[in-house]
């Protein structure tokens, strides 16, 4: 059969859910992610960096090609993930934005990235309201990344019913993605044709459909291909990339009419789930590549070529992952993460109390709305705008194009405020929330937190009305009752775990205090989503104690919310801290001043107990404490408190595992069994020593040699995870020192000693982001070695061969592949 008439697609949804805090507006640690920060990061090493550098290998594991997946696939980032990685991975953000351009130019000007509903919100359970603003802000979010209006939409969760699809098409979609049960009949388009049912997943799924709606309007559906799509996600289909391509080619059928076969899976599938799925991923499209009978596209393409011949209707409130069509979403259908025991009754509840909060916020958002905008829903659409480009400008574009008056300062923040209301009211419905077990859970905690913001909100500008709308939230959460005895229930889970969360500008200048001793501000600084312009600032000393005194303003930098602080820090050495914080109007100057004066006067006289009462007087109160920092300052200054400490602690075990350290080996050389003590101390002082010998600058081979030696006759378990995390990050450093040498064959001689050493550690490396600098380092070598002496170039080039080879490089290989990728990691 032509090839022209076997296609194949693979579609990747790559996403997570937003774990941003709903107060500072970023991503705070995530201790299950280690070493990572978070379980972005994480996911973005494992998983969306690597499939935009992606390796072939040759049966020695060395690297033959390189390749971005993102050209070749089908796929779609959330909106959310995508911003994210925009902010804090450059590189893979530009990664995805190649490939999605490569896909154009490959598959006839059809762009494989689709667009999806903006904060995964499952569509059939939305108003008609909230339904339009995520189809408008997913379009608007794409045409911000891709630079074009998409062709393609990812419904959350593929949940569908036909209002939705009609919305989809009348905001220009011309196609949607679907599972194989959602469809619920098909029939020809040919004139007379009857309808036939698709029970069971029975459609074939090789042809897009089209839905046709009384308005005239219509949209084409592709059903993906269930069975090899399963087995990609849950049957091992990735742990070989030629028996990928073959299920793929094996679902042909025997007809000479177009076919489509086509999977989708969650994007994570390839290296997050699956260790090294981007490998197989890559390999099975190079497979695809090189087979005359089959042509990779994608559904844009397709379309062009072979538009639907067939019309279907779809199950109405259905989804790819719920058999039951949509209940996951609101109730105890028995969907869920597989803990024995546990039932989603809370699902329910937690559904209604979100939907009353929509609902009573509505007309108190129209009525406020009506004396600053000219529609107050058109703007909530147009805000998507703000949301992609935060700043003054920004917000002074949005509030020109749409305030009904020449809006005062504090009309502004009134006009802003709504509007973050109004998105915290959408990030609240992220799909996430009702997915897994139990109402405790760390995604469901994050949707009861946009709550909470909204509330936050309502407060300062529904103020009658805000304390009736929380306790009715809180009411209904109190009947979602958790699997876990000790969390109670979800007003419980509000009070202990979200309420503690919520942030005033005061507990922003408190972290701006506190961290002024341990931190050298400038005038202006920003803090989160938050900025501080320092007013005054002194600090006063007497031994170790030390009195911080001063004044600043704090704005919040997305709606412009601001007030001015006086604060007071004594600082007793290590965590010993204690500040006090209250709102400050010029007219207490005098009296701060006169404050200021005494409490100096008596730091210089060492008299502590004096400067307290003072802070007492003062403030009234004293409330803060090293604990008040916000997550990631905490654990900074905590570390800083901590380093000589455990210097002093890390001498001493690796002191007294030298001295034993002729007795521990004899233990082990003789089979006897060794003392929990002198154990301890042994994997403390080399997994220690392995640290500081990886970070020094440069690394002492021989030292490294000696450390790994003593672990294996002393038979130490190594941190390996924290150890290749170090390493592979070492070796990245070495990579950039050389590609901003310009061709320095100091560092190139730096760069393959280290390699060198590295390749002699006993587990396995993460070298990816190395690699991917060799390589480019490769592709542009003909202008970037501007600074080599031109005797040296065969020098360069043997020794630089040679570290690709110690970076697990087939460099004659990689040298004569074809279509390369010069793209590197963050």
């Amino acid at each position: 059969m032509p090839a022209s008439k076997r296609f194949v697609c693979i579609h990747g949804h790559f996403y997570q859910p937003p774990r941003e805090n709903p107060w500072l507006e970023t991503v705070e640690t995530q201790d299950t992610a280690a070493p990572y920060h978070d379980w972005n990061e994480r996911i973005c090493a494992e998983c969306y960096a690597p499939n935009g550098a992606a390796r072939i290998v040759n049966i020695k594991k060395f690297i033959t090609r390189i390749v971005n997946n993102y050209a070749r696939i089908s796929f779609n980032f959330g909106p959310t993930l995508l911003s994210w990685l925009k902010e804090n991975a450059p590189r893979t953000y530009r990664m995805i934005l190649d490939g999605e351009r490569r896909s154009r130019k490959s598959y006839r000007g059809h762009s494989s990235a689709m667009a999806q509903v903006y904060n995964h919100m499952i569509l059939p359970l939305a108003s008609r309201r909230d339904r339009i603003t995520q189809i408008r802000w997913g379009i608007a979010d794409y045409e911000n990344h891709y630079g074009a209006p998409p062709e393609g939409m990812w419904l959350a969760e593929t949940a569908a019913d036909t209002d939705s699809l009609e919305l989809l098409a009348q905001h220009g979609i011309k196609f949607t993605l679907l599972a194989p049960h959602q469809c619920k009949r098909i029939r020809s388009l040919k004139e007379g044709s009857g309808w036939s049912d698709t029970p069971g997943a029975s459609v074939d799924t090789t042809r897009p459909y089209i839905v046709r709606f009384g308005s005239g309007l219509s949209i084409a559906v592709f059903f993906y291909n269930g069975p090899a799509s399963r087995a990609i996600a849950f049957e091992g289909l990735l742990n070989s990339g030629e028996n990928f391509a073959a299920r793929l080619k094996n679902d042909f059928k025997d007809t000479a009419q177009p076919q489509l076969v086509h999977v989708a899976t969650d994007g994570e599938s390839y290296g997050h789930h699956h260790k090294h799925g981007e490998m197989a991923l890559a390999y099975a499209l190079r497979l695809l590549e090189e087979d005359k009978t089959v042509k990779l596209t994608n559904y844009g393409s397709f379309l062009e070529q072979f538009p639907p011949e067939y019309e279907c209707e779809i199950v109405d409130n259905s989804s790819w992952s719920c058999v039951h069509g949509i209940e996951r979403w609101r109730s105890n259908c028995g969907c869920n993460g597989g803990k024995p025991g546990f039932n989603q009754e809370w699902r329910a509840p937690l559904r209604q109390a979100l939907d009353e909060l929509r609902n009573s916020l509505a007309p108190l958002t129209e009525l406020e709305g009506a004396k600053l905008f000219k529609d107050v829903w058109a703007a909530r659409d147009a805000y998507i705008q703000v949301v992609l480009d935060r700043g003054e400008e920004s917000n002074t574009r949005f509030l020109l194009a749409n305030q009904s008056h020449a809006l005062s300062q504090a009309e502004q923040v009134h006009a802003l405020e709504l509007m973050e209301m109004q998105r915290h009211a959408q990030l609240m419905y992220t799909s996430c929330g009702w997915f897994f077990d139990d109402i405790s859970g760390i995604e469901t905690v994050q949707i009861i937190a946009y709550a909470a913001r909204v509330l936050q909100l309502a407060r300062r500008h529904f103020a009658e009305q805000a304390e009736p709308l929380e306790s009715a939230f809180l009411a209904r959460l109190a009947e979602a009752r958790s699997n876990v005895a000790a969390e109670g229930n979800g007003a419980r889970i509000y009070k202990h775990c979200v309420d503690t969360m919520e942030l005033q500008l005061e507990q922003v200048a408190a972290h701006y205090a506190i961290s002024s001793v341990f931190s050298s501000f400038a005038e202006e600084t920003d803090l989160f989503c938050y900025h501080v312009r320092r007013i005054s600032y002194e600090i006063s000393t007497s031994g170790r104690g030390r009195l911080a005194l001063g004044r600043a303003h704090v704005a919040n930098a997305i709606t412009g919310h601001c007030q001015s602080f006086s604060f007071a820090v004594l600082h007793f050495g290590d965590q010993n801290i204690t500040a006090a914080v209250k709102a400050y109007q010029d007219a207490d100057a005098s009296e701060f001043e006169a404050f200021s004066v005494q409490a100096a006067a008596h730091v210089q006289l060492a008299n502590f107990p004096e400067v307290i009462r003072l802070l007492d007087r003062y403030y009234g109160h004293v409330d803060y404490s090293l604990t008040s920092l916000f997550t990631d300052e905490q654990r900074r200054i905590v570390q800083l408190i901590l380093n000589s400490t455990l210097w002093d602690i890390e001498n001493s075990l690796t002191t007294i595992y030298q001295d034993h350290a002729s007795l521990l080996h004899y233990l082990s050389q003789a089979g006897l069994p060794k003392p929990p003590a002198l154990t301890l101390a042994a994997g403390f002082a080399v997994n220690a020593g392995l640290r500081r010998v990886l970070e020094s600058d440069p690394i002492d081979q021989a030292q490294l040699r000696s450390l790994l030696a003593l672990a294996k006759a002393d038979q130490v378990p190594m941190e390996t995870a924290t150890l290749s995390y170090i390493a592979d990050l070492r070796m990245k450093r070495a990579m950039v020192e050389l590609q901003m040498s310009s061709g320095s064959l100091e560092m190139l001689d730096r760069a393959r000693s280290l390699a060198r050493g590295l390749v002699e550690m006993p587990f396995e490396l993460n070298l990816w982001q190395a690699q991917n600098i060799w390589y480019e380092i490769l592709r542009t070598s003909g202008y970037a070695l501007t600074a080599l002496n031109p005797d040296d170039r065969p020098r360069w080039e043997k020794d630089f061969a040679d570290l690709g080879r110690s970076l697990s490089i087939d460099c004659e290989a990689i040298r004569t592949s074809d279509r390369p990728v010069a793209i590197t990691g963050d």
